[in-house]
């Protein structure tokens, strides 16, 4: 069987037909502009193609994902300007003739890097993407993680040095959260420039203060054995060794165990797939809807 796979993004969309990371059939990218244009590019990719089993869709959020509610498959309090309120599986749906399925974009990833990358053989750990915004997902007990609504990690509340940074943060909700304080936005709005393109070591200590400040959060409530970050804020040289190192001062050597005592190379890590975890975890969203199996 084939599927597909959307990485449905607040920047831009990625979609692909295949079966995994050996037998990619088709894929394209997609600038994420207003609703009803990406949706008709996407449908019209997928329309173009060979018959599909299913289409799995890993999109940024918030997004109901309660089969039982009226509004599953809705974008809901995203800011992303013109989103909220998108019934994003119902306008794919009416467009494409094939069975859909939805998660986060980064429960998508983890998916993705369960099945193939840096988690295989972990039954709980996190994915969390550090990009235009802040994301978190994974899996706990060998399930994806949901609840009450979806994880959000970006929102978490994290300690905010206002001598050292004064900046108020980007988040229209909560200020100077984690995503607020440190995403790929908040990069940008602080130091006037994109994170690709930041050379001052003191703006990337504290780009790395504040995911360490996160990740110690995610390390104390959830216990991941494994944490994998992804997204563009991430391809800084620098960003893994200063987040690791101060993560570990942080943990104060409290946590008895060696993942998190010897250096954490092997605990945070980067995405084994790179680029591609978020559409393949799409792919794998699919493949589990359609013949009901379990994530191997």
């Amino acid at each position: 069987m084939i599927y597909g796979g959307i990485e449905a993004g607040g920047t831009k969309w990625v979609c692909a037909t295949g079966t995994g990371p050996d037998d990619l059939r088709t894929s394209t990218t997609i600038p994420t502009t207003a609703p009803a244009e990406t949706i008709d590019r996407a449908a019209e990719f997928f329309r173009g193609g060979e018959g599909l089993a299913g289409i799995g869709v890993g999109s940024f959020g918030p997004i109901d994902l309660d089969e039982r509610s009226p509004r599953w498959g809705t974008i809901t309090t995203t800011p992303k300007p013109g989103w909220a309120g998108t019934d994003l599986v119902g306008e794919l749906a009416g467009k494409l003739d094939v069975p859909l399925a939805v998660d986060t974009d980064v429960n998508a990833a983890a998916l993705g890097e369960h099945r193939w990358g840096a988690a295989v053989g972990l039954d709980t750990f996190c994915y969390i993407t550090v990009g235009t915004g802040i994301g978190g997902g994974g899996m706990t007990g060998g399930k994806l993680m949901h609840g009450l609504l979806h994880p959000e990690f970006g929102h978490m509340r994290i300690p905010h040095d206002r001598v050292r940074d004064p900046f108020d943060g980007i988040c229209p909700f909560h200020g100077d959260c984690f995503e607020g304080l440190a995403s790929g936005e908040a990069v940008r709005a602080r130091w006037g420039i994109p994170a690709e393109r930041l050379t001052d070591p003191h703006a990337w200590e504290l780009e790395a203060e504040y995911i360490a400040l996160g990740l110690v959060n995610v390390i104390c409530t959830l216990s991941p054995q494994r944490i994998i970050i992804g997204g563009g804020v991430m391809n800084e040289p620098s960003i893994f060794p200063l987040v690791r190192a101060r993560t570990a001062d942080l943990a104060g050597g409290y946590f008895d165990t060696p993942q998190l005592r010897e250096g954490l190379d092997d605990y945070i890590v980067a995405p084994a797939l790179g680029n591609r975890s978020g559409v393949l975890g799409a792919l794998e969203l699919a493949r589990i809807a359609t013949d009901g199996t379990a994530p191997s």
